[in-house]
């Protein structure tokens, strides 16, 4: 079976069923899929195969609320994407970045974060994202919006630690003088 073939509605509707044959096969034609996918995002391993496996657990709990009309492929990455950033987040992740960024620096001084959501009546904030290198955005994505840890950034993108931290300042820094 190809994927995003018309037997992939099928097979769907037979897991909604109940048809353990049937999740079978569709554990066997994607789980493959997903995990090379899910890899390009994450460079550990044990935590991909984690991923998957909640991944098709979900499906299997919840395989009537795929849509028929809908891509299976894109239905499994939405929900494999979702399990990897819970999973790399952790409980309290934003908690301790806080944290970490409140002892960092002094209480009467402004955040990088801070800085930039004062500048963006002054400044192009879409402008200067842009302009930053996609390793530096990745970086911005995974720690500030995504709120991993630096641990948690560098298992997802695949990239020493201390290079979260250097790439992280680098964008910050970027940001300041592009909307000041």
């Amino acid at each position: 079976m190809k994927r995003g073939s018309p037997g992939d509605a099928e097979l769907m509707r037979a897991v909604a069923d109940g048809d353990r044959r049937a999740f079978e096969e569709l554990y066997r034609h994607y789980a493959p899929w997903l995990v090379l996918r899910l890899r390009g995002r994450c460079a550990d391993p044990v935590l991909v195969d984690d991923v998957v496996q909640e991944t098709f657990l979900d499906v299997w709990r919840g395989a009537a609320r795929y849509h028929r009309e809908g891509d299976v492929a894109g239905w499994l990455w939405r929900i494999g994407s979702r399990r990897l950033v819970d999973a790399l987040r952790g409980d309290g992740a934003r908690g301790r970045l806080r944290q970490a960024l409140s002892r960092l620096r002094h209480r009467d001084e402004a955040s990088a974060e801070e800085q930039v959501l004062a500048r963006v009546r002054h400044g192009d904030l879409a402008g200067s994202l842009a302009a930053l290198s996609p390793e530096l955005r990745a970086v911005l994505q995974a720690t500030v919006i995504d709120g991993l840890t630096t641990r948690e950034a560098a298992v997802l993108l695949g990239i020493p630690p201390g290079t979260v931290k250097t790439r992280a300042m680098r964008a910050r820094r970027q940001l300041r003088e592009g909307l000041a």
